[in-house]
């Protein structure tokens, strides 16, 4: 099974996750990079993409994601299975906290129905409303709070990868 990190990371935070969780998942990635350094057509060589898009201005996506995202629309990503991981900012940003998780899902899931893995609970984040739900208890992804709780970070995507792995049977 092949596995695609790829994230885009304005500030360094969302890149620094990244490398946490590619160290994480160790031999398991097969290809790591920042959008902004690939083509859309890339992504069709993965079976598994795992996918980093911070929230950004007000409930916006990440520039090098908003720019990529167009690209993206006439791939046929059947099959493929999809998680995302992302940063926000659920104090200063509480009303469109995680919102970009919301934005490329919707974008995602009409090319071909691919699955999406790796929802994560949103127990233990306190904000007033997000996009970026799967419904009233879960993310699309692993949201991660730079400003707030970076001190859960480690924690989180440990527990993240490991639920991935089991995800796609992959579990040591």
């Amino acid at each position: 099974m092949s596995i695609a990190l790829i994230y885009g990371s304005t500030t360094g935070n969302t890149e620094t996750a990244a490398e946490m969780i590619r160290d994480e998942l160790g031999d398991r990635i097969s290809f790591y990079a920042d959008v902004n350094q690939i083509k859309p057509q890339d992504l069709l060589g993965y079976d598994v993409l795992i996918l980093g898009c911070p929230t950004w201005h007000i409930g916006e996506l990440q520039d090098d994601w908003e720019m990529f995202l167009p690209g993206m629309r006439n791939l046929d990503l059947s099959g493929k299975k999809i998680a995302m991981f992302g940063m926000g900012d659920a104090v200063c940003y509480s009303d469109t906290f995680l919102d970009a998780f919301g934005l490329l899902w919707e974008e995602l899931e009409t090319q071909g129905s691919p699955t999406l893995i790796g929802v994560w609970p949103s127990e233990g984040y306190e904000f007033d409303e997000s996009k970026g739900m799967l419904d009233d208890k879960h993310f699309l992804g692993l949201g991660l709070d730079e400003e707030n709780q970076p001190e859960l970070h480690e924690e989180r995507i440990q527990k993240w990868t490991q639920q991935l792995l089991s995800e796609l049977g992959m579990a040591s």
